[in-house]
């Protein structure tokens, strides 16, 4: 049996994926989807997924990545990547933290990194 794996153009239409999408939606209240997630994810995992909105909203905030690693600890190369997305992703990232088009990849593009 080949082990299917997500890429770049076929993760959204992957029937296993579709099915956490709908599990997460089926949640009516704040409290199940932290439930839900608990039972899915490590603490780990979890600890990683509430780093990466950390550092979006801080981005987004305008702050600097030098600055966003000090408050949250998280590494240059996560700061970078959530940069990345929040700026070129799928907008999941602007849709959860309310962020507006103004802060797009011009405004964020290589704020705090040393030359």
């Amino acid at each position: 049996m080949t082990k299917r794996t997500f890429t770049q153009s076929t993760w959204s239409k992957e029937p296993k994926f579709r099915a956490l999408c709908k599990a997460l939606t089926a949640c009516k209240t704040s409290e199940e989807v932290s439930n839900f997630l608990r039972d899915v994810g490590t603490l780990s995992e979890l600890f990683a997924w509430s780093e990466r909105l950390e550092v979006a909203r801080q981005l987004a905030k305008g702050q600097t990545y030098r600055k966003v690693a000090e408050n949250t600890g998280a590494s240059t190369t996560t700061i970078t990547c959530v940069a990345s997305f929040l700026n070129g992703g799928e907008g999941g990232y602007k849709k959860a933290l309310n962020v507006k088009e103004h802060h797009h990849a011009s405004s964020l593009a290589g704020r705090g990194r040393r030359r």
